[in-house]
This record gives structure tokens, sequence and C-alpha cells, in this order.
């Protein structure tokens, strides 16, 4: 297999989209299984976990590998709920294409917006398929609308559906202009003819559409265009490829998985349209210890998909089961063997490669060597998730995954003595595994907290740990990630002075703290404007580092600061007391001293809803979310059911799945991920702060 016929590309989409469903088709086509099996029946390939066959949910992205005409498609299914969203954040790092699948009902959704930033996050080409075109309500033309007006992208459909809803029957390729059905007891048969009579308009109307929007990406279809003459099938197509790898458009294809019908052609379109590892552009950072001092610190090497060039890998994703432990990995550069020895480039480490292997789902196919531009696992390895590796150390590190906040915390402790063991070793697992899921100790309890990115997210845990660790746990209240706030300027002068005998400590800092920019990205910036050597430059880090450590545990009530912004302008030294520690010292006393000088707040995570019911219900749930501090933000009807879209504070959410089905009769659902960080209202705020404060003093006790 040639480099330039691999493709590796990810299945992204809202939930209940139909991504699993769309993988399993994919997988029956290509050969890789002889019988379907149903998402909600037995359980699809892809879902091999018992929780996710159980409750009809994708949790943990699954990784394959699939021949499609002359191609190798390595494919990656990843989850629709935002609680899982690191699964689809690092897989999309790691890969050169996606399909985007949007249901034809529901169109542009909220977790379709979320993937949507994480796709241009790191200049991930892909296509749509605008799946569930069999149901009552399907409107492609609506979708289409949805992706150039929410996404802002300009999508292009390369196909029109022959029927609608229950007699959908197939599409019309806008390119070819012919029109494909899909028989057989799985569709595995294309019939391809000549479009219908009462279509053949509306296809010439697609098709210049098609070919006036793809022009304005290529002068010499213009030219073609305004000469009156027909581009080429090839033409056509090299100008959708060329355009769609720059990420400048978006194709859109149709189809329904569940009923087989379309999916044939969006394999064909992967082939087509979707980068190879060559195309892409790859750089990484030239690692620390190989610059020259005068070097930019942001210098980039380029690398290259080849076989015989220093290798360089990204390890993405760790998962342990009974085997040991299993490192997913995308090679970038080079050839791995097994044997190999191979360098972490974050901690130096040289570490040897037992195995190799390629997944399917949760089987695995041992493999002796993988090269350049391969998705595989190896074990053998001991690292944390965006780990880079090389075959020398202080080769380069690639660009790391974006890991979000968690948001939500409660305190774990097992029912009895002899699962404390147990307990502890699955926490240090899934922490391994899940960079959003975070295990600490509140040093003033002592209580195990772990925190993620939803209930949902915490409660697959707790359940996986009854399952697999046979350990059951006692689960305290959830606790919302409160954060302190500076509100206004605040200047400071401290001085920290010691004498004990001998050398004593001496430090002295003159500055202001303000908060940051509401649209900042950054939560702490700290600014050096000290001329004149007032203070030496070696003890400035340790002004730095001393605010930092006390940013950990804010005043108002022992949450973490953000918005923070510190200048120091000034301050003196002593040539024999100062030193680091007298300095990081003295930050912290201003720290103490001086921050509550700025007025601070206290912020709450805001979570951004979608709920989806029939319409009769609207009525319910909109004064459900008022009643619970929420903003309603939009509101659409659509065949009959109305989805609300809004804002609520994350303590307000807990237990909104039971009241939404209890107020629905069952028929409502929603999606919830963090929006921002607001302002807790002056009453609540004080509630809070009591409450910490007799915790405090009970922990003390």
């Amino acid at each position: 297999m040639t480099l330039a016929n691999v493709r590796n590309i990810g299945i992204s989409a809202h939930i209940d989209s139909g991504k699993t469903t769309l993988s399993e088709r994919i997988l029956f086509y290509a050969g890789r299984i002889h019988r379907v099996q149903e998402v909600r029946g037995e359980g699809a390939t892809m879902d091999h976990m018992e929780l996710e066959k159980e409750r009809g949910i994708t949790i943990t992205s699954a990784a394959t590998s699939v021949d499609w005409k002359d191609h190798r498609i390595n494919l990656i299914d990843t989850p629709g709920h935002v609680d899982f969203t690191v699964e689809v954040e690092r897989s999309l790092r790691v890969l050169d294409g996606a399909v985007l699948v949007l249901c034809s009902v529901g169109g542009v959704q909220a977790q379709s917006l979320t993937i949507d930033r994480q796709m241009r996050r790191y200049g991930v080409p892909r296509l749509a398929f605008i799946n569930k075109m069999d149901r009552t309500g399907a409107d492609p033309d609506k979708v289409i609308a949805q992706l150039k007006e929410k996404l802002n992208c300009d999508a292009i459909p390369m196909q029109i559906p022959i029927g609608s809803e229950a007699d959908f029957a197939g599409v019309v390729d806008l390119i070819s202009m012919q029109a494909s059905y899909f028989d057989g007891p799985n569709g595995e048969t294309i019939r391809e003819e000549d479009i219908p009579a009462n279509l053949r308009e509306s296809a010439e109307a697609a098709r210049a559409h098609m070919l006036e929007s793809l022009a304005m990406y290529s002068d010499e279809m213009m030219e073609l265009l305004l000469s009156e003459e027909t581009p080429s099938e090839s033409l056509v197509r090299e100008v959708a490829r060329d355009a769609t790898v720059s990420q400048q458009i978006t194709p859109v294809f149709m189809g329904t998985a569940y009923r087989n019908k379309g999916v044939q052609l969006l394999l064909d379109a992967v082939n087509a349209y979707l980068p190879s590892p060559p195309e892409c552009e790859i750089s990484a950072f030239v690692h620390e210890e190989a610059r020259n001092e005068e070097d930019d610190p942001q210098i980039k090497l380029e690398l290259k998909p080849e076989p015989d060039l220093p290798m360089v890998l990204m390890a993405f994703k760790i998962v342990e089961d009974l085997f040991g432990t299993l490192t997913f990995i995308r090679i970038y550069q080079g050839t791995l063997r097994k044997g190999d020895n191979i360098y972490n480039q974050r901690t130096g480490q040289k570490q040897r490669i037992a195995r190799i292997v390629r997944m399917h789902a949760d089987e695995r196919e041992e493999i002796d060597s993988a090269a350049a531009g391969e998705i595989v696992a190896v074990q053998g390895i001991d690292c944390a998730s965006g780990d880079t590796y090389a075959s020398k150390y202080q080769y380069c590190t690639l660009e790391d995954m974006h890991v979000p906040e968690p948001v939500i915390k409660m305190a774990v402790s097992p029912v009895g003595r002899d699962g404390a063991d147990r307990l502890a070793k699955a926490l240090q697992r899934f922490r391994r595994e899940d960079p959003t899921f975070v295990v600490s100790t509140d040093d003033e309890t002592g209580e195990t907290l772990i925190a993620g990115m939803g209930e949902l997210h915490l409660d697959v845990y707790l359940e996986r740990i009854r399952r697999e660790y046979k350990t059951q746990v006692e689960v305290g209240p959830p606790k919302v990630n409160y954060r302190e706030a500076p509100m206004q300027r605040a200047a400071f002068d401290v001085r920290h002075k010691k004498q004990t005998g001998g050398s004593g400590q001496f430090a002295h800092i003159v500055g202001y703290m303000e908060p940051l920019p509401a649209d900042a990205e950054e939560i702490f910036v700290f600014e050096d404007t000290v001329v004149g050597g007032r203070i030496p430059k070696q003890y400035i880090p340790a002004v730095e580092k001393g605010f930092r450590q006390q940013c950990e545990k804010g005043p108002v009530a022992g949450y973490p600061v953000v918005g923070l912004h510190v200048v120091l302008e000034d301050g003196s030294y002593h040539e024999v007391d100062s030193s680091d520690m007298a300095f990081m010292t003295c930050a912290k006393t201003c720290m103490r001293e001086n921050f509550s000088r700025t007025k601070p707040a206290l912020l709450e995570p805001v979570m951004k809803l979608e709920v989806e019911a029939p319409v009769d219900f609207q009525g319910s749930i909109t004064g459900d979310l008022i009643s619970r501090r929420g903003m309603i933000m939009a509101t659409h009807h659509e065949g009959g059911m109305a989805r609300v879209e809004g804002e609520v504070p994350l303590s307000e959410t807990f237990g909104y799945s039971t009241d939404l089905r209890s107020m629905t009769q069952g028929q409502g659902t929603f999606t919830m991920e963090f929006g921002s960080y607001k302002r807790v209202p002056t009453a609540l705020a004080e509630e809070i702060i009591a409450e910490r404060k007799k915790v405090a003093v009970a922990g003390a006790v």
C-alpha cells in the first residue's frame, strides 16, 4: 500500500446522528465484518465495552482499518456526548481528515459546533454526511443552510436525494450525473441508471450551482464556465479535492446508514477528496536542548512521512486491559519496528517497543513494523497522553493536544476497608487513560475527589470501578468548581524581612494587580517592567512562582484564582540576604495581604444547554430552566419538536436528566457543555463562602 493511498479519518457528530451505525456499515461493505450488528440490539462492533452495549452510546473512541478500492482507510469512531469530548479532541489531533455526520432532521446541533471548533483547531479537512434521510421531516437543504450559517463553512452539495423521508430511494451524483440505487438485503449492490425524468431539471440546476461554487477556487474552471464550456469530470474532482484539502469547502453527501443507502459513495468520496499523509503539512518544535541560545523558541522542524528519516510519533491515547498497557500512536516520520528503542522527548526516558498491533475495535493483529502515516498501538512504553517519541533524544516535540478543564467534582470512598487498594488502582488507571478525569485529595477533609466533564462522565467511571474492580464506592454530592477573580486594580508595596541569626531573608516588590480582559485566554499573566537592575533578573521567576502558587487557593473561599494580571514595577534587594526563596515568600505574602483589595468575586461555571422535546412541553421546559437561574437564548420548532437553547449555572443542573424525563413523559433529551465562568449573585456567593469556612473549621477540628 503506497502512502498516497492511505487515509486517516475520524467520524464525529452530535449524539444520535448515527456515527456508530455508519462505521458498522463501512466495516461491512469493506469486508471487515460479514454480518451487520445494530447499536440498539446486540451492540455494534465498534462499541465493544459492555457499558456501551447496554447504554447504546459510544464512550471511548475505537480504531480500525479497512481496505476500499486500493486504498487503506484507518478509521476512528468517536463519541458524541460532550462528557467524552477528550476522545474526539485527541482523535482529531492525529487524523488527516474527518467525516462530520449530521442528522437530516436535527441538522447542526450543539455538539456539532464543538466538533467544528475542534476540527478547525487542528486544521482537519472534512466531508459532511447528512444521515437518516429516511426519517420523517428530513430536509437536506435546511441542513446545508445551517452548515453555512452556523459553522461558517462553504458547504457544497455533491449529490441530491431521490425521493424523501420513507420514499428515499438513492442519490443523484452531480459530477457524473448518474442516479445510484442500493439493492440487495444490505444495500451491497449499487445500481446506476439515468436520472429520473422528474428530477432531471433540479439535478441540472444543482449541478450548475455546484460548478459555480467550485469555480470560486479555480481560475481554469471559472474561464470554462464564462465561455459556456462544460468542465471535464476529472477537473471538477481535482478542484473539489484541492479546495477540501485546503479547508476552503466542505463537500456534502447524503444517505441513510441504517437503511444501507449512500455509504459506499461516501467511502469513494473519502478516497477522492480527503488528504493522504504526504499531503498534510506536519511540523514539530525543535527540542529546547537542540536549539542555539539565539534561536526562536517557536522554531519549527518540518516532518516528512518518509520511512528512512528519524522516527517521530505521538502517543495520543492510553488504554489498560488484561494484557497490559496499550498505547495508541500516530507515526509522523520514519519507521517503527518491534524491539526498537525510542526516547520520550518530555522525560528523556529510553523505552523498548515490545509489540506493535493493528487494532480492530478490541481485536488486535500483531505486526512487525509500522511506517509513517500509520495509526497503530504498541505495548512496552510508559507515558502520558500527548507525549512525543523519537528515535533519538532531544530531537523535536509535537504540539500538544487541547485538554478542557473539568467542571464537576465529587468525593468517593470505598464501602469496605478491603476496597481501598482496588479503588486507588482504578483511579490511577483512569487518570492515566483520560486527561479530563482528575483525581485529587481535599487538604481540609482528606477526602478523595474525582473531577470530570459532567455527571455522565463520572457516572460511567464509577460504574466501571464497580464492574471491573469489584469495588463498591460511596459517592458524596457533586461539587462545583468555583473560581475567584479580581474585579478592580490594586497597587502593592510589600517588604519581606526576616533575621534569625546568620544570613537572613530580604525581598521587596512593588507593582499592581488588575483583572485580565474578559476575552483573555490565559488565566494568569505576570508582567515584569522592572528597570535598572532594581531586582536582579535571576529573582524575577521566583516572584512569578510565588504568585502562581498562591493562585491555587484564593483568599475568598479557597478556590483557584483566575483572570489575574500582575505587573511588577519596582522593588529592592540585599546583596547577602536576598534569595529565590525570599522573593517567592514575599510574592506569596503580597497575594495573601493584597488580593482582597481587588474586591474579588466568586465565579461559577455556566453550561450551554440544548433541550429537545415535543412542542407541548416547551412551556414547562422554559419555566423550569428559568427557575434554575437559566437564561433562554433561542427556541426553534421543527416538525412538532421544540429545541430550546439556553445557559444554566452548573450548580443548578444536578439531577436534570431525571427531572426532564418526568417533565416530558420520557420524550425529552438534552445536551450540555461548558460555556464560560460568570459571577455568582452576591447572596448566593455569601452562602458558598460561609459553607466553605464551616468545612474548613470542621476539617481543622
